[in-house]
């Protein structure tokens, strides 16, 4: 008699396709606002996310780009290798009211005026407030390798769970929607393809009955930013690079068309 092979024994020609929530951490950044009237930079920013926490809103359709999201489409090109394309929703806050040393000049008939030289400079909502709230859009496309390891479980069913490891990295494009009130002046409020990001993660899937799977990640890349709108004019911008540190828990499905 012949014994049946398992779903779960073979990858390849399989979709998969998966929805999670993050949180994030960024290094320091140097941020340099450019426009007709001023040129400075922020020495070593900080900033962080805006977490949600467990809340609908992650799978309310009219609101589930409130929260900080994942989103994942992939195929399996072989039984250990998938590619996928999705968008990482991160948010990222400058930290409101910490101090900074400015260099540069504003001379925009504001208080602020002046040449600044390692200038410690408090970042009041009257000088500045600069968020990717809506949100630090990483565009991307990931190259993984998933490995079976239910055997180190003695899992020997993988049918109805499995479990695997998976790395990847991953390459895309920044495309934010910049919430700045810079010196008073009127926010761009727009999406706006920034820059660039490049990644590399590790994670854990637990797989349940061929098809159900929910997967921890932990993902870290750089992101670089030289385009980034912040006002109505198209004179002024801003540029900034830093590193981030996701973690991520997403549900997903994987199945055969």
């Amino acid at each position: 008699m012949k014994i049946q092979e398992k779903y779960t024994a073979h990858n390849k020609g399989k979709f998969f396709i998966s929805w999670g929530g993050n949180r994030e951490s960024y290094s320091k950044s140097d941020v340099t606002f450019k426009g007709k009237d001023y040129n400075f930079t922020l020495e070593n920013m900080k900033a962080q996310d805006k977490p949600k926490g467990w809340h609908v809103d992650y799978i309310n359709p009219a609101r589930m780009t409130i929260p900080q999201t994942n989103f994942r489409m992939g195929y399996f090109i072989s039984d250990h290798y998938s590619v996928a394309v999705g968008v990482d929703h991160m948010k990222y806050v400058m930290t409101q009211n910490q101090t900074v040393n400015v260099n540069g000049t504003i001379n925009t008939g504001s208080s602020f005026d002046g040449v600044y030289t390692n200038t410690p400079t408090v970042m009041t909502e009257d000088f500045l407030m600069y968020e990717h709230t809506d949100g630090l859009n990483y565009v991307n496309t990931e190259l993984s390798r998933h490995d079976d390891i239910s055997s180190l479980f003695k899992i020997e069913n993988t049918d109805k769970i499995q479990v695997n490891l998976t790395e990847g990295v991953g390459v895309g494009l920044l495309y934010p929607k910049t919430n700045t009130t810079l010196l008073g002046k009127q926010r761009h409020d727009d999406f706006h393809v920034s820059g660039y990001g490049v990644s590399a993660k590790a994670g854990l899937n637990i797989t349940f009955f061929k098809h159900f799977y929910i997967q921890g990640e932990l993902k870290g890349g750089y992101i670089n930013m030289q385009d980034i709108r912040t006002t109505q004019s198209n004179e002024d911008s801003a540029s900034q690079d830093f590193f981030f540190f996701q973690r991520i828990i997403a549900f997903g499905g994987i199945f055969k068309i």
